[in-house]
């Protein structure tokens, strides 16, 4: 039972209530910034040229007059502690901590030796905002198959299916060129994990359930493999992305996003293009000011999040051991802190 306002800062000195936005309800408390675990050592002024970025894009007068006097550099702790308030929003479950990459991966623009596993763009018929056939119906009854619809070519359907799963990629093409892929569209079903059936089931023991390990068994493994990828019946179209092959893929707000400044999370709880500080356990705690500018079907809950760690195999090395706890802090712009926490 949520306490009144009054009761929860003569118990713990914070600001605390409840909320409620689009069938969501949590409980939001404000926090000063001295509570966050290393705030005054992080590269305040890498986050402010995240938040630059898509700054532009957020909805609401407030956002907008903070976008227009996000300064310097060298003024971006101040602007940060001056502007905005650190809040906490709790929905009741646990914070849970993973991360993705953009995969780098060889590709041929034509079927052709062992490029045998195609990407496919949006087919026309799909229906937008419902279930259209699952992942198996579409896999092994070759519904999209002969149809023009492919993209590019990949030699490896395990790698295919973990491109579904990061949702964006980077292609090196036979000819010597490359080619970003990003998400066009999805067939309407919800994201099942694979990790955890391959755990249910015997596959792998629960603490060896990683992206590396669920690859090796599958490629060990071709037929049984391809059954547990299929209990996803989630299935991503893609579009060929324009964007320089130095910045990063493009994010839910139209945008490239940062390597280790972004962070997926469920815009129902965060504002997307809001300032987050992350804190996380694990063998290598993290703690840094990071940038709400992705989303993800399977990052749901206001203490959920996915960090981006960059593109390529060392960062998808890195990205596929993240699965820790601690604590997503949103920063909000003073007056809705207040509003949101029940201050004045």
């Amino acid at each position: 039972m949520i306490r009144t306002v009054a009761a929860v800062v003569l118990a713990t000195g914070f600001m605390t209530s409840a909320f409620s936005t689009e069938g969501t309800a949590g409980r939001a408390t404000l926090l000063a910034f001295s509570d966050l675990k290393g705030w005054a050592g992080d590269d305040h002024a890498a986050a402010l040229k995240t938040f630059r970025n898509t700054c532009g894009q957020i909805d609401g007068t407030d956002w907008q007059t903070l976008c227009g006097l996000a300064g310097t550099d060298q003024q971006a702790r101040a602007f940060f502690e001056l502007f905005f308030r650190p809040v906490l929003i709790d929905d009741g479950d646990e914070a849970l901590f993973t991360a993705y990459y953009e995969p780098e991966l060889p590709a041929a623009r034509t079927r052709s030796g062992n490029f045998q596993y195609p990407l496919y763009r949006v087919p026309p018929e799909m229906p937008r905002g419902q279930a259209w056939f699952t992942r198996r119906q579409l896999e092994d009854q070759g519904i999209l198959r002969g149809r023009g619809l492919e993209i590019a070519w990949l030699n490896d359907p395990v790698d295919r299916f973990f491109l579904h799963v990061q949702g964006s990629g980077r292609l090196r093409l036979t000819d010597g060129t490359f080619m970003r892929v990003g998400f066009a569209a999805k067939n309407g079903h919800p994201y099942r994990s694979v990790g955890r059936e391959m755990a249910r089931r015997g596959a792998l023991p629960a603490n060896r359930v990683s992206a590396g390990n669920i690859k090796a068994w599958v490629r060990q493994n071709p037929d049984a493999g391809r059954r547990y990828l299929q209990h996803n019946p989630s299935y991503i179209f893609f579009r060929e992305v324009e964007i320089d092959a130095d910045l990063g893929p493009i994010g839910a707000m139209g945008q490239s996003i940062t390597a280790m400044r972004t962070v997926a999370v469920d815009p129902d709880f965060v504002t997307l293009g809001a300032p987050v500080w992350i804190e996380t356990t694990g063998q290598t705690p993290l703690r840094r000011l990071m940038v709400a500018q992705d989303t993800g079907s399977a990052i749901k809950g206001a203490q959920r999040a996915d960090i981006f760690f960059g593109s390529g195999d060392e960062a998808g090395d890195r990205a596929g051991i993240i699965r820790d706890n601690g604590r997503v802090v949103v920063l909000l712009p003073v007056e809705r802190a207040l509003k949101i926490t029940g201050g004045s």
